[in-house]
């Protein structure tokens, strides 16, 4: 007798077409719409940065193992790694004292700006007033180079006022410009006098984010000012002092509109740096091959420099 109550087995059908999840196609043509939109919008910015920075940068990498005088495009002759073996060959001054003096224009210019940034923006942290007194050092980064440079030279003459000062004091007067060892740490003072309005600002800015309780509990500790900076204030500015570091040394490694303005390299090549050199080989002697090999090698030391300092900063517990 069959058991008519038995379940029906139906066979799986073998060649059931997969179907898709549906709107899996309509989300993929929105993303590629909002991408081709959002490409749109960028294009002009990108348009500028090909024009201004990616063919400038070609140009340069191709005149850096030329040789062009700067006139006809056709008289570009192409001489490999000529131009580079030339600056750091026998006899050349690129590399001492051209490059050895950028190098300590920079460092000069940042130890002195860091130290007068931080002991002048600690102290105005703790007087009334703050906004005018930030304004008041801000001012010589509104002012021109040009006219910065040449109202210090005329102090730094022998019958300006530095001297003034000096010889009030029973001093005798210096040839700050015009003695070779005293010439480049003369431009430096200037260079950090400049730029440390900047460097204020952005690190009374960093000493507001350090909360008051790290000071109370410091304070209830019996902590003296001495070890609340050391210990408290400092390390918490540290990545305030990593953005002026890193931003002051770019500045002094490319530094040129104020030397140009008080010594023109001199006396002797005692202020030449590397950027004053570009120019004078582009502009002055027609070697714009040497100048941008000249300016790949600024750029090769401005990155190690870069990338120093950001490793220093990230050993000591800033993660940059």
């Amino acid at each position: 007798m069959v058991n008519t109550l038995a379940p029906e087995v139906s066979e799986p059908a073998a060649h059931s077409p997969r179907t898709a999840a549906p709107g899996v196609g309509g989300r993929g043509r929105a993303r590629r719409r909002q991408t081709l939109v959002a490409y749109l919008f960028l294009a002009p910015t990108l348009l500028f940065f090909a024009v201004f920075l990616i063919l400038p940068l070609g140009f340069a990498l191709l005149l850096s193992m030329s040789r062009w005088t700067g006139f006809d495009l056709g008289d570009i002759d192409p001489v490999g790694l000529d131009n580079f073996a030339g600056l750091f060959a026998d006899g050349s001054t690129f590399l001492v004292p051209i490059l050895t003096n950028t190098l300590l224009f920079a460092l000069g210019t940042v130890a002195l700006a860091l130290a007068g940034s931080v002991l002048v923006a600690t102290c105005i942290d703790k007087l009334r007033f703050q906004g005018l007194w930030r304004t008041l050092y801000f001012l010589p980064i509104v002012t021109t180079v040009v006219a910065v440079g040449n109202v210090w030279k005329y102090m730094y003459e022998p019958g300006g006022l530095v001297n003034g000062v000096l010889n009030a004091l029973g001093l005798g007067s210096v040839a700050f410009l015009q003695d070779p060892d005293t010439a480049l740490p003369a431009v430096v003072v200037v260079q950090a006098w400049a730029s440390v309005g900047s460097a204020i600002l952005i690190l009374t800015a960093g000493l507001k984010s350090v909360p008051e309780s790290y000071y109370e509990a410091a304070a209830l500790d019996g902590a003296g000012p001495g070890t609340v900076f050391w210990r408290i204030t400092l390390p918490l500015l540290r990545p305030s002092l990593l953005f002026v570091c890193v931003t002051q040394f770019l500045t002094g490694l490319q530094s040129f509109a104020l030397i140009i303005v008080m010594t023109k390299g001199g006396p002797g090549d005692a202020t030449d740096v590397a950027a004053l050199e570009m120019y004078r080989q582009a502009f002055a002697y027609g070697d714009w091959g040497t100048a941008s090999a000249a300016a790949f090698v600024l750029f090769l030391v401005v990155l190690a420099v870069t990338l120093a300092q950001l490793w220093v900063f990230r050993r000591k517990g800033e993660d940059a």
